[in-house]
């Protein structure tokens, strides 16, 4: 599933969100966007369409109903299943070496990478 550039900036703002949001509360949070308020309708039918977000509940607002979402999945399973499904995917050994390359990739991270092998391993 690749998300378009306006997918993305919603699935921020879900990402971003401790519980599910609607569509109100999408706008509300929706500080950069490249869309218009009128197009989230589009955007949220289209999400759900892909499997990216799911319907949570319902929540009222003054005399309506509106329906809240929530992402099917983290940020970093969004970006994994992007990477392994694409038709150019990379080798596994060769993106880890260049992950680990990164100055973002410090002692801590590390070891905690070291814990999940040994609990894969496990």
């Amino acid at each position: 599933m690749e998300l378009t550039k306006s997918e993305m900036e919603i699935m921020d703002v879900l990402w971003g969100s401790e519980s599910p949001l609607s569509r109100a509360d999408l706008l509300a949070r929706s500080e950069e966007k490249s869309w218009k308020d009128g197009s989230v309708h589009i955007l949220l039918n289209g999400l759900l369409a892909k499997g990216a977000i799911c319907e949570a509940g319902v929540v009222k607002r003054s005399k309506t109903y509106g329906r809240t979402f929530a992402p099917t999945m983290t940020r970093e399973e969004y970006f994994a299943n992007t990477i392994f499904t694409h038709r150019h995917k990379p080798q596994i050994l060769g993106l880890f070496a260049a992950l680990l390359e990164r100055e973002e990739v410090d002692g801590q991270v590390l070891t905690q990478l070291e814990k999940l092998i040994a609990q894969k391993k496990g």
